[in-house]
């Protein structure tokens, strides 16, 4: 059995492992009815690519805007990739998701109800070889492991397809270790993999502690590629369009402040995750990143990753803008 069955077993596996736990937490879980919406529950992850979310938590701003509307709690909901952030979404349990393009589109591929109305960063991912490992370009990984994070997101959709171009079979020249950031770092800090691409920090920690070194940036792959984004529920935009408004406005607000403010943005993020605040502040100096909100800016490459997947066989139709964007918030705040 070669390894693209093999992955398509595994993304088969997953479907069905969401599936059960949906099914399962569903039947545990009361839904909110219309009408009665007090809490909002965010999902996010250990990126500097999401520090809007951490930063509009931090000033308090979330709670400003959404309590006169009746939103007395919001929730925070870590999670280490986007795969089981969306199988949160997807089991009703997150209103709001901080989360990567691509893998929104493989939840909304099986059925999450859902819309992206904001951008929250485009670029901002590395390609890192081992120190002592020799790059001169993409024709020295063969033969190479590298981790990234699981099939179907930004980071898999991205390097299966830049090695495809440089006329490296994705399932056959190389070994794709799907991994967290965390698992991935001390994996090439053992010398377990040769290579990772991964979302800052983590890049600039591996090249910080001696691991590796970057030999390409997302950017480079991909100029101007969406990353992260922010997904609201259906029910939320249907049912309650005057809170949806304020967490587009709010993230905005976040997004303009982190730019200018990035120290103090590095410092919200080291903070939340308890990290070397010299490690997130050169991280934001270092990476081809840069937060946005406008989600106009982020639509062809959306739809481009829509149509990878499809290629790919990690969904089953192609996805249009219709299908995954909401402009409307956002389009809103500009008149």
């Amino acid at each position: 059995m070669n390894n693209k069955n093999i992955n398509r077993i595994l993304g088969a596996i997953f479907v069905v492992t969401a599936m059960m736990a949906i099914a399962f937490i569903s039947g545990c879980t009361e839904p909110q009815q219309k009408g009665e919406l007090t809490e909002i529950k965010f999902g996010y992850q250990p990126s500097t690519h999401q520090i809007a979310y951490l930063t509009a938590k931090d000033k308090g701003w979330w709670n400003d805007s959404l309590a006169p509307l009746g939103i007395v709690r919001t929730s925070d909901n870590l999670f280490p990739s986007g795969a089981p952030e969306m199988t949160a979404m997807l089991s009703g349990n997150l209103d709001v998701a901080y989360v990567g393009a691509a893998p929104f589109i493989a939840a909304l591929s099986e059925g999450l109800d859902a819309k992206i109305v904001a951008a929250v960063q485009v670029q901002g991912s590395d390609l890192v070889v081992r120190t002592g490992a020799p790059y001169g370009s993409p024709e020295d990984l063969k033969g190479l492991k590298i981790a990234t994070f699981p099939p179907g997101t930004i980071q898999d959709t991205l390097l299966r397809n830049w090695l495809k171009t440089n006329n490296i079979d994705p399932d056959r020249d190389v070994t794709i270790l799907p991994m967290t950031p965390a698992d991935a770092v001390t994996a090439i800090s053992a010398g377990q993999v040769d290579a990772v691409f991964l979302p800052h920090p983590s890049p600039t920690e591996i090249k910080e502690k001696g691991y590796g070194r970057t030999v390409v940036m997302s950017g480079e792959i991909m100029p101007n590629h969406a990353c992260c984004v922010v997904v609201v529920s259906g029910n939320l935009i249907r049912d309650h369009p005057e809170v949806v408004e304020k967490i587009v406005e709010t993230h905005v607000q976040a997004t303009e402040y982190n730019n200018a403010h990035p120290d103090e943005a590095a410092q919200i993020y080291a903070a939340d995750q308890q990290m070397d605040i010299k490690i997130v502040q050169n991280s934001i100096k270092d990476w081809d990143g840069t937060w946005v909100a406008d989600p106009h800016l982020i639509v062809n490459s959306t739809v481009d990753y829509a149509n990878i997947q499809y290629e790919l066989g990690y969904i089953k139709k192609p996805l249009t803008e219709k299908d995954i964007f909401d402009m409307s918030f956002y389009d809103s705040l500009q008149e």
